[in-house]
């Protein structure tokens, strides 16, 4: 079922709207921009889009991935799908920009290519939820009833290979360098900066050259000039 969410940030980013929920080459599109760009929403992995924006990006159109980044989540439990509210906090966790690495993994056959862009946008929400009975099987004790949208914050926008070695903070490390420096430098664990090595060099970030011992060297590349997004 499609969230409040998702249809809030399908309107904000189309051009009009009659320009959501349209056909494009047998695809359903999220929606289209003022500058006729394909705008695919996704919440879930980047993963799954795949196969369709690698048919839409042959099909010659230009295609927009907006990946929500949840800045700030307030939860309101309710007693039924109806309401009342029963309580209402603040939860602690906060979403991170360096975490879409984790999705681009399953994403280098696609990213980077021209005409495609990744856009992460921070948003606040309010979730709905509730509560379950409580049976050992369940995995979670809560329902998520739907999602909304607060406000829309920044915005990053990655369109090359530059961008993702600006969006780890364009680190300063002795060339070459394996992952233990490189997580040391951007304060992330080394399986992370594992996964942040394997998508920069697959991107043409950069590249490996050797090994100390059994771990795998790499060089950061010349990075050409950032080119203008979809």
């Amino acid at each position: 079922m499609e969230t409040s969410l998702h249809r809030e940030l399908k309107f904000y980013h189309a051009v009009d709207a009659d320009s959501v929920e349209v056909w494009v080459d047998a695809y359903r599109i999220d929606a289209i921009d003022a500058k006729g760009a394909l705008i695919e929403i996704q919440h879930a992995s980047i993963a799954a889009l795949r196969s369709k924006v690698s048919q839409l990006l042959s099909g010659g159109h230009r295609v927009r991935i907006i990946k929500p980044i949840v800045a700030q989540k307030w939860i309101e439990t309710l007693g039924s799908r109806e309401g009342p509210i029963v309580r209402r906090r603040k939860s602690p966790k906060r979403g991170r920009a360096i975490d879409v690495f984790r999705e681009l993994v399953h994403f280098t056959r696609v990213f980077p290519q021209t005409r495609l862009s990744l856009e992460l946008v921070e948003v606040d929400v309010l979730e709905q939820r509730i509560d379950r009975p409580k049976h050992r099987w369940k995995r979670k004790a809560y329902e998520i009833v739907d999602q909304r949208l607060l406000s829309v914050g920044d915005r990053v926008c990655l369109a090359s290979s530059r961008d993702l070695w600006k969006l780890i903070g364009s680190p300063k490390l002795a060339q070459p360098f394996d992952t233990a420096e490189l997580g040391t430098a951007i304060g992330e664990a080394r399986w992370f900066a594992q996964q942040i090595a394997y998508v920069l060099n697959k991107c043409g970030a950069i590249e490996a050259e050797g090994k100390r011992g059994n771990s795998i060297l790499y060089r950061l590349q010349k990075l050409p000039p950032r080119r203008r997004t979809a």
